[in-house]
């Protein structure tokens, strides 16, 4: 398929989500447990070690025994299968980052490497990050391949397609990624690494909301859409609700196609849920 001319300006996008974001929520309690069962709750640092993964998947469970259930948790490679082990009675999601996250820039054969890896370990979930600098530089066939081959590399498991949408900038530029990814078969476009700032924004979560739209409309197939970095209070994570209810609608309002990455998010939800 063939996409429109994108014509929002940063003016435009900036209207739209002031204009969004003023809409009332009726019932906040239920929206915020939503919300909860939206998280891929996540933990992506260089000093991660199989304690502190083991903690992190108890504090999962915690939750799960108290019936708020995240969608997935999000790790890095090695701890697959610690992550497996401890959470296997559950339908909580096992999700890793992949494509030498998060700077993207390794040879592509090695980069599928890594994902039929973390597909062989029990990885549900692949969170690629796209090379910004091939996307930058348009060379957008390059682009396109690499999504496409990681995507064959999934298998079974679920690809998210990382833009990272701060080094990406100009909303064209994030538009064109967008398209690229949904024709290359993502599963889920995401915004952000979270290891750059700035990483999830309302602007760049509308360009890609509205690209998700015109891909629906023009083939029948639904894309999610997954914000990530930055999102730590409720407030927040209700804009981005409220952005994919307007534009997407409210069957994408599920864990199936809508989901916000975040470490810090679920612990200021469960104060605030009855």
């Amino acid at each position: 398929m063939e996409f429109s001319a994108y014509t929002q300006t940063s003016d435009t996008l900036q209207a739209r989500i002031k204009d969004i974001s003023n809409r009332r929520i009726d019932d906040k309690p239920k929206v915020l447990r939503d919300l909860f069962s939206f998280l891929d709750l996540t933990t992506l640092e260089a000093t991660d070690h199989t304690a502190r993964i083991r903690t992190f998947c108890s504090q999962a469970l915690e939750y799960h025994s108290k019936g708020l259930t995240v969608a997935a948790v999000c790790v890095y490679m090695p701890f697959i299968g610690i992550c497996r082990e401890m959470l296997q009675h559950t339908d909580i999601l096992i999700a890793t980052v992949s494509n030498s996250f998060p700077s993207g820039q390794l040879p592509l054969h090695l980069k599928l490497e890594e994902v039929r890896w973390a597909v062989e370990q029990g990885a549900d979930e692949i969170d690629m990050v796209i090379n910004r600098g091939k996307m930058l530089e348009a060379a957008y066939d390059d682009v396109f391949t690499e999504i496409r081959e990681t995507k064959k590399a999934c298998g079974q498991a679920r690809l998210k397609v990382i833009l990272e949408t701060g080094e990406l900038g100009d909303p064209l530029i994030i538009r064109k990624a967008s398209e690229l990814a949904l024709l290359a078969g993502a599963d889920f476009l995401k915004t952000s690494t979270g290891k750059v700032q700035p990483a999830a924004t309302p602007e760049a979560a509308v360009v890609m909301l509205d690209t998700i739209q015109e891909y629906f409309q023009a083939t029948g197939k639904q894309v999610g859409f997954k914000p990530a970095g930055g999102i730590t209070d409720a407030e927040t994570a209700l804009l981005y609700y409220k952005l994919v209810d307007h534009i997407l609608g409210n069957k994408w309002l599920c864990p199936q196609l809508f989901r916000i990455g975040a470490s810090r998010l679920a612990s200021k939800l469960n104060e605030l849920i009855p």
